[in-house]
């Protein structure tokens, strides 16, 4: 019993961690938690999202300085999500 117990808790703290954090939605704080994010950088995601909420990930990559495709992905891969949305690297043919 006292196993299971542990491993309950221990299994709801790990999924925990890997919470999502919707851009529109989060607190610099919890911007700030993820990997890459610091102060100035969430500081420029809370500025642009006064002026609107982000559509989706082009926009934000558009209109935040310091977030391109490659910072996307490792945001997205932290638990970043846009409207609740992964990134998803558009392919070149």
């Amino acid at each position: 019993m006292f196993r299971t117990l542990i491993a309950v808790l221990l299994t709801t703290l790990s999924l925990s961690t890997f919470a999502a954090v919707d851009v529109n939605k989060a607190s610099r704080a919890e911007l700030e938690a993820l990997p890459g994010v610091g102060p100035a950088l969430s500081a420029r995601v809370l500025a642009e999202r006064q002026k609107a909420a982000f559509k989706n990930w082009g926009d934000l990559i558009e209109r935040v300085r310091g977030v391109g495709p490659g910072s996307a992905v490792k945001l997205s891969a932290a638990g970043l999500t846009v409207g609740n949305a992964p990134y998803a690297a558009v392919k070149k043919p």
